[in-house]
């Protein structure tokens, strides 16, 4: 896969966790999610290094999660489990953990169940929005975009405030009657993903590298198709890994990395290529430009909000132009823009929005 020439370099300084404002007590915060372990994808490791940040900075934070409920495999994606009948069992995990705040961070079952209790009990609610959901949908199940956000939108509005990672996303959804819209950036872990000097992908360069789910809304056919020099790298697995297969067979395949590997990866690629049009954000972007790897994308939500006009990457609705273009950008153009994006800050910003929650909840109390 790898040839490895030279031993790692040194990582980024260790990343520290804000400490906690002097006089101010901490949260005991519940996060709910239907998007766990075994799934590797961008929601699970966000909320799994947010929650590693926020018990760092002394908060207390209960987790409740796919793996303490009977489930059934979602359709089209069996790798996610979905609940059933779960709000006997959250109620009762909320009302033994007594939370200041519920945090909802997806719309499935466990996060309907969720929501339901927490206005029961008149307990603050944030929820997130980590996905494009409803473009989602309509790629998979044609299903029209304005039924999916009315029902998004209902549920999104009962809570104090729904956290969202870019400003084209809280622009987007506030023109659809979205409320509290705010905004709750990401970050890259430096100890991590950092270049590997020596690491090269195999193959005829310049190596071109998808890193994601393989799956339809991730648009992968339409870096796959394109006629570029060199050669092809996707790295992942997904519901439409054996049709690719087939139908690419020059492309490289890698499967399922841990994050060390991927570092080693994305050290090793000429370019990141990242072809999804519904991604709200895209944290392997950040992951590639950590490793110096120049960044290749449509500009649309989550490569527009991290690249941005920077020199990091090239953006263009000619995806072959964007890759072709990325080819001639530093590497070190790439890492410099990744060292504004740290995970203790965008969980300062979350942990702010939600003590902002827990206040007005009093205030609502106080005022009844």
């Amino acid at each position: 896969m790898i040839a490895s020439t030279v031993a790692p370099g040194a990582a980024a300084a260790a990343e520290k966790p804000w400490p906690a404002a002097a006089g101010t007590p901490p949260l005991r915060i519940l996060i709910v999610t239907d998007a766990w372990e075994p799934q590797v994808n961008g929601v699970v490791r966000t909320l799994k290094t947010t929650i590693r940040q926020l018990r760092d900075m002394d908060q207390e934070v209960d987790v409740v999660e796919p793996g303490s409920f009977r489930t059934i495999p979602c359709p089209t994606y069996p790798e996610i489990r979905l609940s059933l009948r779960p709000q006997a069992q959250i109620m009762q995990r909320v009302t033994a953990f007594m939370p200041d705040v519920v945090h909802v961070a997806t719309e499935g079952p466990l996060g309907q169940a969720a929501r339901k209790v927490a206005h029961r009990l008149d307990i603050p609610l944030t929820t997130a929005y980590h996905t494009r959901f409803p473009e989602y949908v309509q790629a998979r199940f044609r299903i029209p975009l304005a039924w999916t956000y009315a029902y998004l939108r209902r549920f999104h509005n009962a809570g104090r405030a729904v956290l969202v990672p870019t400003q084209v996303v809280q622009r987007d959804l506030q023109q659809r009657g979205f409320r509290n819209v705010r905004l709750w950036s990401r970050g890259v872990d430096h100890r991590v993903f950092y270049p590997r000097e020596g690491e090269r992908l195999d193959g005829k360069p310049p190596i071109f590298l998808y890193v994601g789910r393989v799956a339809v809304e991730k648009n992968i056919d339409a870096f796959l198709q394109l006629d570029l020099p060199g050669t092809k790298w996707v790295a992942g697995e997904g519901p439409e890994l054996e049709r690719i297969r087939r139908l690419y067979p020059d492309v490289r395949f890698l499967g399922v990395l841990t994050q060390d590997e991927l570092a080693r990866v994305y050290s090793g690629a000429d370019v990141f290529v990242f072809p999804s049009k519904t991604d709200t954000f895209g944290l392997v972007l950040i992951e590639a430009l950590a490793c110096g790897c120049p960044v290749a994308a449509y500009p649309v939500t989550g490569p527009l909000d991290v690249i941005g006009d920077s020199p990091a990457g090239a953006l263009d609705h000619d995806l072959k132009a964007a890759c072709l273009r990325a080819l001639q950008i530093p590497r070190s153009a790439a890492l410099a823009h990744a060292r504004k994006f740290t995970w203790e800050a965008a969980s300062k910003q979350f942990l702010d929005h939600l003590r902002m929650a827990v206040r007005e909840g009093a205030a609502t109390q106080s005022g009844r």
